[in-house]
């Protein structure tokens, strides 16, 4: 893996997964995502874009209150390799005042060693080891689901979006990954736990 001081994934023995969020929230999308979490009495980490909780801030205090974990995602989904250190890293803290979190997630998975250097003294930054493709136009629900389901193993760091781009392939591939996990005796915990 790239970047092995980054968290790629989560520990094993102890039957759990960690559905995380990008993107959102999303007024349309993220309330859904709740009620199907909750449905299923699992609990995630929603990686937040800190625009999208200055315009949405209701939503954003929607998804604390389901018991949520929240984490950084930069404050305009900024790709980190098109993108100096200062105005990275000055981005991304410039986030804390609407997003409380030490976990942070760089937008695309895009980071350079330096930003990793900057940001790693406030955050703990976090990748992925499943993801979804909920996000591409040319991936069919069906693929998406089997990204996911086909890797379902013990400590997996699974990527989602809570957005209008991703929400007809992420619904459906969200509820076979609960009920899959679910039958496998898995349980869906926030990266805190």
């Amino acid at each position: 893996m790239f970047y092995p001081s980054l968290l790629w994934q989560m520990p094993e023995g102890n039957k759990r997964l960690y559905l995380t969020f990008d993107d959102g929230p999303n007024p349309e999308v993220t309330p859904v995502v709740l009620d199907l979490l909750k449905s299923y009495s699992a609990h995630a980490t929603f990686f937040c874009v800190g625009d999208n909780v200055r315009k949405y801030p209701e939503t954003y205090k929607q998804v604390l209150s389901h018991g949520h974990l929240t984490g950084n995602h930069s404050y305009n989904h900024l790709n980190g390799w098109k993108t100096s250190l200062n105005t990275y890293y000055e981005n991304v803290v410039s986030t804390k005042q609407y997003i409380d979190s030490e976990w942070f997630r760089p937008p695309y998975g895009r980071i350079t060693p330096s930003q990793i250097q900057a940001l790693k003294k406030e955050f703990k930054i976090v990748m992925w080891s499943v993801l979804s493709y909920d996000f591409d136009a040319e991936t069919s629900q069906e693929q998406c689901i089997n990204n996911v389901v086909s890797n379902l193993n013990d400590g997996a760091i699974i990527v989602f979006h809570d957005s209008r781009k991703a929400v007809k392939n992420m619904l459906p591939a969200l509820e076979a990954t609960l009920k899959e996990g679910i039958a496998r005796g898995f349980s869906f915990e926030r990266l805190d736990k």
